[in-house]
């Protein structure tokens, strides 16, 4: 298959200039793709479009990525009901950065057709508005861009309108084909079907200095239903770990893919050739759909965020979703799947002195999950054999556990019942936590109730110390305070650790 047939059965092909097979089998081009910096990562739905890129790459073709530093500044009004917040510079050439990350990972930066990447920026930052309106508006007329479709929406919405600031962008995306075109020798723009008409007007701006240029665009994701894909109830399903964790993400692509899907997403985001995928489509869609969703998975995973992670992933996977874990599995996870884990599991607190010294199970326990909030309810557990540590079934409330409990001496693994499964970590206190503590402490011994007063003398002393209230809200949060309205006061783990620290 050349590349036009690879998209075409793909589902990757939507609309392209006529000419443009027969041009590519001529020989290697270049062609490009832009993505505008408006968000600090790209998503599911900019893999498609990269999908693009990476085929036109693998059929021995040079792609270029288009930073759109300048049209960013602008805003692309395709698609669009109302105007884009305008971003700033700074934050502009921030998320510039982190794309380049990103797309190092989808295409080959090195060897004969390798990869480039080039901001727009680059284009225009020497240029003054009257070069600009001389050399390049004179290539289009206003009749032209207001026959566009993004315009022509957007200028019957009476309460929205066009602002000058995006009616320009076309005519910046369009210069960028003509630029490209004579630096880089760059005959194709491609993009998602929405972009049509901003790349017929490229197009334009090419033939106007006499050359020949091509576009094409792939369909826009939609599930079987006609919907959006590639959102969760939480949002996008963005590509930065730290936005979709590496977990969420294979999650979606496990539960979010209905068995009308599968043979689409399959085509359009697995490099898999074509008979592979045929092969597997054969032998699992009836029988097992669940094991494809686990093989493209499993395959953009590894694609996104490393092997490493996928592996983390597989085993976090197991530990949230299997009842009945072992503590051999458990204490062969690494540092690093306990860190996935804990941007996935409910954590708590366990202070590290008391720890050191061993704590009543009950004492733990107490508050740790909405499931353990009273004593009562943790004896209860215990009786029912639903509570465990580290996979070990607790039989008594008044255990002690201790530091040398914990797994790579940094997590407690607590299971009550089937489905609550939670985190502790030990917590040590600083120098800060330590005076407030011993005010509190001081505070409810000299008095019968946490009265407005004693407060309020609280509060001054700690004011006087230069402590902020910073410290007391990361005092709430380990569980050695609670909140009791608009006052503070020691939590059972608080009191416990005031007594044994300072009551000698």
């Amino acid at each position: 298959m050349n590349f036009i047939e690879e998209l075409k059965w793909r589902g990757l092909l939507k609309e392209s200039s006529a000419g443009l097979e027969e041009e590519m089998d001529k020989g290697p081009i270049a062609g490009y793709i832009g993505y505008d910096p408006t968000a600090a990562s790209l998503t599911i739905g900019n893999m498609v479009t990269i999908m693009l890129l990476k085929h036109l790459q693998l059929h021995g073709h040079r792609p270029i990525v288009l930073m759109g530093g300048a049209t960013g500044k602008i805003g692309d009004p395709s698609g669009k009901d109302a105007e884009r917040k305008l971003l700033s510079y700074d934050l502009i050439n921030k998320n510039i950065e982190r794309f380049k990350l990103q797309f190092s990972k989808f295409l080959d930066f090195e060897g004969k057709n390798a990869a480039i990447i080039i901001n727009n920026e680059d284009f225009y930052k020497d240029m003054d508005v009257f070069t600009f309106l001389r050399d390049i508006g004179k290539n289009i007329t206003v009749n032209y861009m207001m026959a566009k479709d993004s315009v022509k929406n957007r200028i019957n919405n009476r309460e929205q309108g066009l602002s000058f600031t995006e009616f320009s962008y076309q005519i910046i995306q369009g210069y960028d084909f003509e630029y490209l075109y004579k630096s880089e020798s760059c005959i194709l723009q491609m993009g998602g079907s929405d972009q049509w008409g901003n790349i017929t007007t490229g197009s334009h701006f090419v033939s106007k200095s006499g050359g020949k240029a091509y576009g094409l665009t792939c369909p826009l994701l939609t599930k079987s239903d006609g919907s959006k894909f590639g959102k969760s109830e939480g949002g996008n399903i963005w590509l930065d770990a730290e936005m979709t964790s590496p977990f969420q993400f294979y999650q979606f692509w496990l539960n979010k893919v209905s068995d009308d899907d599968i043979s689409k997403m399959f085509r359009i985001f697995s490099l898999k050739a074509k008979e592979e995928i045929e092969g597997l489509l054969e032998e699992h869609l009836e029988a097992n759909p669940r094991t494809l969703l686990q093989i493209l998975a499993e395959e953009l995973t590894i694609r996104v965020h490393g092997e490493n992670a996928c592996e983390s992933v597989k085993k976090t996977t197991e530990i949230v979703f299997n009842k009945k874990l072992k503590s051999d599995f458990l204490n062969s996870l690494s540092p690093a799947d306990f860190d996935m884990l804990k941007t996935e599991l409910h954590c708590f607190h366990i202070d590290s002195f008391l720890l050191n010294s061993g704590m009543k199970l009950d004492d733990l326990l107490l508050n740790s999950h909405e499931s353990l909030d009273s004593k009562g309810k943790i004896r209860n557990a215990i009786k029912g054999n639903a509570l465990s540590i580290n996979a070990h079934k607790k039989s008594s409330h008044s255990e002690t556990i201790q530091s040398s409990d914990l797994i790579h001496g940094a997590v407690l693994f607590v299971q009550n019942g089937k489905k609550n499964k939670f985190l502790g970590l030990p917590y040590s206190t600083t120098e800060e936590d330590e005076i407030v503590l011993k005010g509190f402490y001081e505070v409810s011994k000299q008095a019968t109730s946490e009265s407005e007063a004693d407060q309020g003398l609280l509060y001054s002393m700690l004011k006087s110390k230069n402590l902020n209230s910073g410290t007391i809200t990361n005092l709430v949060k380990k569980g050695y305070l609670n909140q009791e309205g608009d006052n503070n006061i020691l939590s059972n783990k608080g009191l416990i650790y005031c007594r044994t620290k300072y009551d000698k």
